[in-house]
């Protein structure tokens, strides 16, 4: 419909003698009193074109009501300047045939056209098991890179892997006081996995080099089995010793922003908006965090991507500004690099917070949670809520098989859907091509509920994508099943009461909910089994 509204708006202010804008905003009323559609347009042009946004938005009324667009009833004034349209049915009727054709490309679109992104997330340290702390970053990068490429960017997820710096040498003494029989050093990995690892190695292996694969495999392992599948491991060591810390130092000498001073080396980060100038070679001759950070993010820009995406923990949250200045003074633009940040999540039990700690040994394993409640639940349970707030996860509740579980709730919608047609062919019944199905008996309100669902996934998809918030496409997905549920229940298909084109429309209807389903659950990673 917003093909035909915003046309008609645009041509009704033309007619009224007031140049429309360049976008016109049209928007579905969060309360259906208000009807189906609204614009503010006449807010928005009123003083540029010297009228009253409220005279002008009911001049624009009587315009539009005198003419009504396709499938308009009526067109109302609210508020300060509103402009409301009211529609019949019809136009969502549109909508079974169009999600049918469109299937599992429903919702897509070509936002990105095409723009290279990388997406780099988890990126944790090899000295162990990836913990149910990592569990969010996870959820969030992949998803995130399906909703990206689905909305046409050209999109590459990467692992960065943390190998070399003293935890790497500490995780090293660890198993190797593990593996003889004694207590890890001062400061050292207590964890469990520590003496299962160290009893695996075999005898005269490199502690180091034989700790590194066999965390990276675990690693590897787990995150396949949440659905989490990378492009690319980029290993920092392998980078410091190809020469790029050297070459990186020298651009950005060659740049003017790298100077000396103090017997250290130092990065005018003060001239891209950070509170102060940052070292990057110690007095020493060690290098800081910094500086191979920096040539790993040349690297990505080397390889050609547009847009760099990082997703970090809560505990890098100062980092960014520099991170920022450190882009600049390679000469990019700072909205190149977009950080993400994710907060805390608790996990709950029973009440009580369960703790996770690599080096103390109080692990839960992501292997242990996907064991406990499955992919599916972990994914869909952290994708619940915007990762830039903090988060409590009740274990108990992910395991329950109620309609509080959100994982069940909308799991189950889909196998609902599914069910019609097992159950229809048990009973000898037979659907009619859609082109004989008639739609526009679909008046009950529990079946334009799932139309309208249906109509806005392309907008929420878009949306979505834009900020950089895959959980609004768990918020819509939640709200299909709650309006699946209630078709379900309140508009019976295959009960011998429901007159036979009642039943052909509904079927249909049901058809096209489940491509929905379907595609808003892929965007999440998560299954839509047909059974429950």
């Amino acid at each position: 419909m917003r093909d035909v509204l915003i046309p008609a708006l645009r041509d009704a202010l033309s007619g009224l003698g007031v140049e429309p804008p360049a976008e016109i905003h049209l928007e579905q009323p969060a309360r259906r009193e208000h009807g189906d559609f609204s614009s503010n347009v006449a807010l928005a042009t009123a003083k540029a074109a010297g009228r009253n946004p409220r005279e002008l938005a009911q001049q624009l009324a009587d315009v539009l009501a005198a003419s009504p667009p396709r499938h308009v009833t009526a067109v109302e004034i609210a508020g300060p300047g509103f402009v409301n349209f009211r529609l019949e049915p019809g136009w969502l009727h549109d909508q079974v045939p169009a999600v049918l054709a469109a299937g599992v490309d429903h919702g897509r679109s070509t936002l990105g056209a095409g723009r290279k992104v990388l997406v780099e997330y988890v990126s944790a340290n090899p000295t162990g098991p990836v913990h149910a702390g990592h569990a969010r970053g996870a959820t969030y990068g992949d998803a995130l890179a399906r909703l990206l490429a689905f909305s046409g960017h050209d999109v590459t997820e990467e692992f960065y892997v943390n190998d070399r710096g003293v935890q790497m040498q500490t995780f090293a003494d660890s198993l190797a006081a593990r593996k003889a029989g004694e207590e890890p050093p001062e400061g050292g990995y207590l964890g469990e996995y520590i003496t299962e690892w160290a009893a695996e190695m075999p005898d005269g292996e490199d502690p180091l080099i034989w700790g590194e694969a066999r965390a990276l495999l675990d690693q590897q392992e787990v995150l396949a089995d949440l659905g989490v599948v990378f492009d690319a491991w980029f290993s920092e060591r392998a980078m410091v010793n190809s020469g790029a810390i050297d070459s990186t130092l020298a651009d950005l000498r060659e740049r003017g922003v790298a100077y000396d001073a103090d017997g250290a080396t130092w990065l005018r980060s003060t001239e891209f908006g950070d509170d102060k100038d940052r070292v990057l070679v110690k007095s020493d001759g060690e290098v800081t965090y910094l500086l191979p950070d920096i040539a790993y993010h040349r690297d990505k820009f080397a390889r050609g991507f547009d847009l760099l995406i990082n997703v970090w923990g809560a505990d890098h949250h100062g980092y960014v500004p520099r991170m920022k200045a450190a882009i600049q003074s390679l000469g990019h633009d700072p909205s190149d690099l977009e950080v993400v940040i994710t907060q805390l999540v608790r996990l709950e039990r029973g009440g009580e917070e369960v703790k996770i700690s690599k080096r103390s040994g109080d692990l839960i394993t992501l292997r242990d949670l996907i064991g406990e409640v499955g992919p599916d639940a972990v994914r869909l349970t952290y994708l619940l809520q915007s990762v830039d707030s903090p988060q409590t996860v009740d274990l108990d509740l992910v395991v329950s098989q109620s309609n509080e579980n959100p994982v069940f709730y909308v799991q189950m919608a889909n196998a609902r859907l599914n069910s019609i047609g097992r159950v229809a062919a048990e009973r000898g019944m037979q659907r009619l091509p859609l082109e004989q199905a008639d739609l526009s008996l679909l008046t009950h309100e529990r079946e334009l509920e799932v139309l309208r669902n249906l109509y806005v996934f392309p907008q929420v998809v878009e949306l979505a994508a834009r900020e950089r918030a895959p959980h609004k496409v768990t918020t819509w997905v939640r709200e299909l099943a709650g309006s699946v549920h209630g078709f379900y229940h309140d508009c019976p298909i295959l009960h011998l009461d429901t007159p036979e084109p009642l039943r052909q429309a509904r079927w249909w209807l049901a058809e096209a909910a489940a491509v929905g389903l379907r595609n808003g659950l892929g965007l999440l990673g998560v299954s839509a089994p047909e059974r429950m």
